[in-house]
């Protein structure tokens, strides 16, 4: 349980879900906080674990950057359930938005144009982005403005639904460009 509150990641300070508790809290004095969140001020830290055990509670780090750090008197067990519900909550109402890729050569057909198009529509419909691929063979690279305009025209068939993200750009042998669903339209 006496892990650090804060991990070093690439030069980044990210708070981590392990907390200083009891015994784990190795500093001279804190600034402690009771179980009804007021403030009792700076205490050495053998007297916030004595108040602790007093009351049947747990000195917890609540902010370990704070000079000097800030420990709360509460009870650990419940604290952490009562976090894991919070983040379970919050996990529940992320949308997880996918990508799904729509591949075209320059010199499709209309129908399969229109097919390409509906597959768009549907996946938009869905709350994902679209990525939008047109794939060139041999000298069809030189003529990249068809593709361009292919890209356009699927923008246009799905305008009700999409717009477009990222702006039609050639990569390699490929051109690609991303449509994400407009925000009135995707199903919450």
């Amino acid at each position: 349980m006496s892990m650090p509150a804060l991990v070093f990641s690439g030069g980044e300070i990210l708070i981590s879900k392990e907390w200083r508790v009891n015994e784990g809290i190795r500093v001279r004095e804190v600034r402690l906080i009771d179980e009804n969140g007021e403030q009792i001020g700076v205490v050495p830290t053998r007297e916030a674990l004595q108040r602790a055990v007093d009351k049947n509670l747990d000195l917890v780090e609540v902010a370990p950057g704070a000079r000097p750090p800030v420990c709360r008197l509460m009870d650990f067990g419940k604290f952490r359930y009562e976090q894991s519900k919070r983040d379970k909550e919050a996990r529940k109402k992320q949308k997880v938005i996918n990508v799904k890729e729509v591949k075209m050569r320059p010199k499709i057909d209309q129908h399969d144009f229109l097919v390409k198009a509906r597959n768009a529509k549907r996946f938009l419909e869905n709350g994902d982005k679209v990525k939008v691929t047109i794939m060139f063979r041999g000298r069809e690279i030189s003529h990249a403005q068809l593709g361009q305009k292919l890209c356009m025209r699927l923008a246009e068939e799905v305008a009700s639904l999409g717009v477009i993200e990222k702006q039609p750009r050639v990569e390699g042998r490929n051109m690609t460009m991303i449509l994400v669903p407009r925000t009135n339209s995707v199903n919450a």
